[in-house]
């Protein structure tokens, strides 16, 4: 890809990362990265194309997918099942990168694309596969059934005070499983619920609403606030709360007829129901400001 040198592309990024692998002695970190690349390598075959640029890491690898975005969940998905034997943390993400010559005159890559990518995959639990906003925005549009895939965790904030609105791809659909269909059978629905601390809240995922329902109640007792209820996606149901005895910043929301006014503590607070608000529909009119010491946004609900 030599002639492609200096050329700046929108592309899906995926950037995996090996958990703990700098703490191994270095015996164990050559065997840790001789399965991984050969997970990697296993995983890239499943597709036709070779149109892509990876780059190693060193405790891990970012691969740019320079064609079809489905590319990056392919690998990503088959990356995970990995996951157990080598563990890792994995992110997507679709944003430009620029293709450069290094100085062993390789192809490699730069730009906030791969960056957010790194960023979006810090925010992921050891065997998850997270996406950012971009990339779930594009990958759901080529076709409906991909929404199934995905679970929104919220929005979340880097250490460079960016804010991020993520989602979970369903860990519990496996490559070659069609996202529509009916999954898990009745043992699966008894099962208990599973609680993943995505950072800034609690998902609960499981196979039944009672299980998801128990798990929350539980959580409640704990001293943790709901901050959904329980609601199905698939097959599967879902709710998230706060961490317990986390103390929850509220947003006051005002109406002044078709707008909405909010008010908040922190930006962050504020940009949380700002997207739970777009996510029904409304639209952010210009930036969320300070006023009076207070963080500000303005939602217009006319559809």
């Amino acid at each position: 890809m030599a002639d492609e040198s200096g050329r700046t592309l929108v592309c899906s990024v995926l950037f995996l990362d090996l958990i703990g692998y700098s703490k191994k002695a270095v015996a164990e970190q050559h065997e840790t990265k001789h399965q991984f690349n050969s997970a990697l390598t296993e995983a890239l075959d499943l597709l036709q194309r070779r149109d892509r640029v990876i780059v190693d890491t060193g405790d891990g690898a970012a691969v740019v997918f320079l064609g079809d975005p489905e590319d990056a969940m392919i690998v990503g998905m088959a990356m995970r099942e990995s996951a157990g034997r080598v563990a890792m943390r994995l992110g997507i993400n679709l944003g430009p990168v620029r293709l450069i010559n290094d100085l062993n005159d390789q192809t490699n890559v730069i730009g906030d694309g791969i960056n957010v990518a790194q960023r979006v995959m810090s925010f992921a639990e050891p065997g998850q596969l997270l996406v950012s906003h971009s990339y779930f925005e594009v990958v759901t549009r080529v076709s409906e059934h991909y929404k199934r895939l995905f679970v929104r965790v919220g929005m979340v904030q880097d250490k460079h005070v960016r804010d991020h609105d993520i989602y979970l791809v369903d860990d519990d659909i496996r490559i070659g499983e069609d996202p529509i269909a009916p999954r898990g059978d009745a043992a699966a629905s008894r099962a208990p619920a599973k609680v993943v601390d995505t950072g800034t809240a609690l998902m609960i995922s499981g196979g039944s609403r009672s299980s998801v329902e128990a798990a929350l109640r539980e959580q409640v007792a704990k001293g943790a606030s709901a901050l959904s209820v329980p609601s199905q996606v698939g097959a599967k149901w879902y709710a998230s709360c706060t961490h317990p005895g986390q103390k929850q910043v509220e947003c006051k929301v005002e109406n002044v007829g078709l707008k909405r006014v909010i008010t908040g503590p922190s930006r962050a607070a504020v940009a949380e129901k700002v997207s739970d608000l777009v996510s029904y529909g409304a639209k952010l009119v210009g930036d969320i400001e300070e006023v009076d010491g207070r963080w500000t946004a303005i939602c217009d609900t006319q559809r």
